[in-house]
C-alpha cells in the first residue's frame, strides 16, 4: 500500500508542483547513457518524471508503481504514450529483459523489511538481461538528513490552479536504529484545511546494501556520490550476474 502522498488523487497532483526541480534526473539519464542502456525498468516510477524524460530521448521504458493516483498523473504527461505503465510492484512484473533497472528518489528506502527488500531485488534481477545494471540511490545514514525534515528547513509552497496556495512540510515522529518515520502535512490556505501522509524510510549502510545485493544475485560495482547532493546520497551501481 502506497503512502497517501502518492495514493491520494489530490496529493498526487500536488507532488510535482511542490517539488518542481527534478534536475537530479538528468544525472541518471546521463548515467544510463554511459552504461549503454536502451531499455529501462523504472521501479517506483511515481508521477513519471524520469520515465517520460527517458522516453523523450528514445529509450524504451517500462514503469511500475503501486500508487494508481500517481500513475494517473504520469499518464497525462507528454511522452507518456511511449511508456509501458504497470500498476503494481516489482513482483507483479511480466517477463522482461531490460538493459537497466532503477529506483530513484526514496524508492529503495521504502522497503523497511529485509524480506520485502530482497524480494524486490530478486524480481528486478529476473527482469534484467544477463550483465544488466541496477542503479539506485539511498541517503547516507551518517548524514542524518532527518534532522532537516521540519517546517523551517523543508517547507515547500505552490500556487496550484483551482486549489490556491498550498504549503507542505515534514515532521519526524520516530527515529530507530535504522528507520525514520515522519508525517508530511499539507496546508490549504483557501479553506484552511490540512491533509497528512505518514512515511517510513529504512537507512541501509553500504555494507548492508552490498550484502543484500549479493543475496539477490547482483555484484556491486560502484558507489558514487550524488552530484547534486554531495555527501548526502549514495548512488549504487550493481550488475546482474550471469
Amino acid at each position: 500500500m502506497a503512502d497517501a502522498l502518492f495514493e491520494d488523487p489530490l496529493l498526487a497532483t500536488l507532488y510535482d508542483l511542490l517539488d518542481p526541480d527534478r534536475s537530479d534526473l538528468e544525472v541518471y539519464a546521463d548515467l544510463f547513457e554511459e552504461l549503454g542502456a536502451t531499455s529501462v525498468l523504472d521501479v517506483g516510477c511515481g508521477t513519471g518524471c524520469l520515465a517520460t524524460l527517458l522516453s523523450s530521448r528514445g529509450v524504451s521504458v517500462v514503469a511500475v508503481d503501486p500508487a494508481a493516483a500517481s500513475l494517473t498523473v504520469a499518464q497525462a504527461k507528454p511522452g507518456a504514450p511511449l511508456v509501458r505503465w504497470i500498476h503494481g510492484c516489482a513482483q507483479d512484473l511480466p517477463p522482461l529483459q531490460v538493459d537497466l533497472a532503477t529506483m530513484t528518489g526514496n524508492v529503495a528506502q521504502v522497503f523497511v523489511d529485509d524480506v520485502e527488500w530482497l524480494a524486490t531485488l530478486r524480481s528486478i534481477h529476473s527482469a534484467l538481461r544477463p550483465l544488466g545494471h541496477l542503479v539506485f540511490e539511498s541517503r547516507v545514514p551518517e548524514d542524518r538528513s532527518w534532522l532537516r525534515w521540519n517546517r523551517t528547513d523543508a517547507l515547500a509552497v505552490a500556487d496550484v490552479p483551482g486549489v490556491g496556495i498550498v504549503e507542505s512540510w515534514p515532521d519526524v515522529t520516530e527515529v530507530s536504529s535504522a528507520t525514520v518515520t515522519f508525517t508530511t502535512t499539507f496546508q490549504f490556505y483557501r479553506d484552511g484545511s490540512t491533509m497528512t501522509s505518514e512515511s517510513t524510510l529504512r537507512f541501509r549502510t553500504i555494507a548492508e546494501m552490498t550484502s543484500t545485493l549479493g543475496e539477490a544475485g547482483f555484484e556491486l560495482v560502484d558507489v558514487r556520490d550524488a552530484p547534486d547532493r554531495p555527501g548526502r546520497e549514495n548512488v549504487f551501481i550493481a550488475v546482474r550476474r550471469r
